[in-house]
């Protein structure tokens, strides 16, 4: 009620203001032959101010005097001539005075109903951070998350044979719960099928079984799968993940973006906005998540009173299209060169300059795309020297390695 009160008295205010200027407008009771007569006047006692001063010279003073005489003589006429009543009406000036205080009242009742929210309370940062501390400590449980999505469907492509493979699987991890191989090829194969309930079990399985050798990586996977089964909802249990996992390398990936999102559902938009910003600037730009925080981030910087504009993509290192057209005229063997040395650029690019492990990555995997074997361990044990410590770009290179035959 007090904002109402408050707009309603500004309105009034302003519209009083233009209502008094009208009512004191040049034309009041007399008429305006009357007020012409007086400003000729005083117009001739100007040119005999400015004789005096030196401003101009007797000839001109006489010049004008004759000039502003015969206005004076014009006025005096129309106004014995009586055909000038004095100005608008008094009742004008008070239509004016109502019409600019309804239309200044009304009109921004009107624009604040289109354009504002009426009805909504003030929410000052310190109760925005009361309701986030409040929506932190009121997270729901993964099991209560889960519970509002709708029950998984298998793909449709599934064959019977995988289905019989897997049942084989699920009953050597049962007889053989601390095997590690058996229990990563489960999550990744439950999540195949869509059951994301028993892939992150697997995962969270497989992480006591690693216990203190447990990576980031393995804890943003777990992550990563309990917020898919929970339709992007960060749950008490997701959120220890995340923070599991930034603990381990504070750089993880994955990880901070969920982090990201984490502060979005708890209404800290500032917090996401530095998360997502930073990751953004220090990502590829072939990252999976690259392309998720691309589409909110200006939403989230406006949302934290942040000017941001969203920087150019930059392309993806590798073969442009013109390599990629000229590749498939040539024969298979001429292909190959032409893959090879492509191979060989990069190889010497990464030796003299360095690069990322996305980069080393795809080395790895054109190598035993190849069928160079050796060269593909070689370039892969050089990896780990190079990324030393640094577990989310190892993990990068350990799945190219197991692509490539020499990562068991």
């Amino acid at each position: 009620m007090l904002f109402w009160i408050i707009v309603s008295a500004i309105a009034l205010f302003c519209g009083a203001i233009l209502g008094v200027a009208v009512l004191r407008g040049r034309a009041g009771e007399e008429p305006p032959a009357a007020y012409d007569l007086r400003v000729y006047r005083d117009q001739l006692k100007e040119v005999d101010r400015d004789l005096a001063r030196g401003v101009i010279n007797e000839e001109d003073a006489e010049r004008l005097r004759a000039e502003v005489s015969r206005r004076i003589l014009a006025a005096d006429a129309k106004l014995r001539e009586g055909g000038e009543s004095g100005g608008q009406p008094g009742w004008a000036g008070w239509a004016v005075t109502g019409l600019a205080v309804a239309g200044l009242g009304g009109g921004a009742l009107l624009l604040y109903s289109e354009l504002g929210a009426p009805g909504y309370t003030d929410v000052p940062l310190k109760g925005r951070i009361a309701a986030s501390d409040a929506a932190r400590a009121n997270r729901q449980t993964q099991v209560e998350a889960e519970a509002r999505m709708p029950e998984a469907e298998m793909p449709s492509d599934v064959s019977e044979e995988f289905l019989a493979l897997m049942e084989k699987l699920r009953e050597t991890v049962e007889k053989r719960p601390e095997d590690q191989r058996g229990l990563q090829l489960l999550v990744r194969n439950e999540a195949a099928l869509g059951d994301l309930k028993a892939a992150y079990a697997a995962q969270r399985q497989l992480i006591e079984v690693k216990g203190d050798a447990a990576t980031a990586g393995d804890y943003a996977l777990l992550t990563d799968l309990m917020v898919s089964a929970a339709g992007g909802y960060i749950s008490q249990e997701a959120e220890e993940a995340i923070r599991a996992a930034l603990e381990l390398e504070p750089r993880e990936p994955r990880a901070r973006y969920y982090l990201g999102l984490y502060y979005m559902q708890v209404d800290r938009p500032d917090a996401a906005f530095r998360t997502w910003r930073a990751l953004l600037e220090e990502s590829r730009p072939g990252a999976p998540w690259v392309p998720l925080i691309r589409s909110r981030i200006e939403e989230v910087a406006w949302r934290a009173g942040v000017e941001y504009q969203l920087p150019e993509m930059e392309e993806a290192p590798g073969p442009s299209a013109e390599d990629v057209e000229a590749a498939g005229e040539l024969s298979d063997a001429d292909r190959g060169e032409m893959i090879r040395g492509m191979v060989t650029r990069l190889s010497e690019r990464l030796a003299s300059e360095g690069g990322t492990a996305q980069e080393w990555a795809r080395l790895i995997g054109a190598h035993g795309v190849l069928g160079e074997t050796e060269q593909a361990r070689a370039i892969w044990q050089e990896a780990q020297q190079v990324f030393e410590g640094r577990e989310a770009e190892l993990e990068i290179l350990r799945a190219a390695a197991r692509e490539a035959g020499v990562l068991e």
